[in-house]
């Protein structure tokens, strides 16, 4: 079993784990840090200002502060399930990472990641979205918090 761990929605994805996985399940927490803002701010400083200093590239430390950042939330998230799981970080585009990891899985767990307020459409962002339309195993989606009201379910096409 793999479940996506992801800052804001983690928590539900362990509570999941916990729920729907045997005593004897491998259980794989993976975290994949977001390169898009640290390569955003290593094109910036490469483009702007950083010729003949590569050591003060604001990308590189962006880039060690998401994996640490991404190892503590791990660590986290493994006191959280309570039993023994392997954490493992990529780096890499994160949904095909994601996918990649889910390949063998009996069981891939994430959360929604999109509009909480409602049911309904916008329900995934990007990643997400990739994520379950591409993975080679069953999806487990689950709410981050308590789903909405049945009332909030958009009206009918005409």
């Amino acid at each position: 079993m793999v479940a996506w761990i992801v800052e804001g929605t983690w928590p539900a994805c362990v509570d999941a784990v916990r729920t729907h996985a045997s005593d004897s399940a491998d259980i794989v927490l993976v975290h994949v840090p977001e390169p898009e803002v640290a390569g955003a701010a290593h094109g910036a400083f490469a483009g702007l200002l950083g010729r003949g200093r590569p050591a003060r590239d604001p990308g590189l430390v962006l880039s060690e502060q998401a994996t640490s950042a991404g190892q503590a939330l791990l660590a986290e998230a493994a006191a959280r399930l309570g039993r023994p799981c392997t954490t493992l970080q990529r780096t890499g585009r994160v949904e095909r990472e994601i996918v990649a990891e889910a390949e063998d899985a009996a069981l891939l767990v994430l959360a929604r990641d999109g509009d909480h307020t409602r049911l309904g459409p916008h329900s995934l962002g990007p990643h997400s979205r990739f994520i379950v339309d591409h993975a080679p195993c069953p999806v487990l989606l689950v709410w981050p918090e308590p789903p909405p009201s049945p009332s909030t379910l958009p009206p009918p096409p005409h």
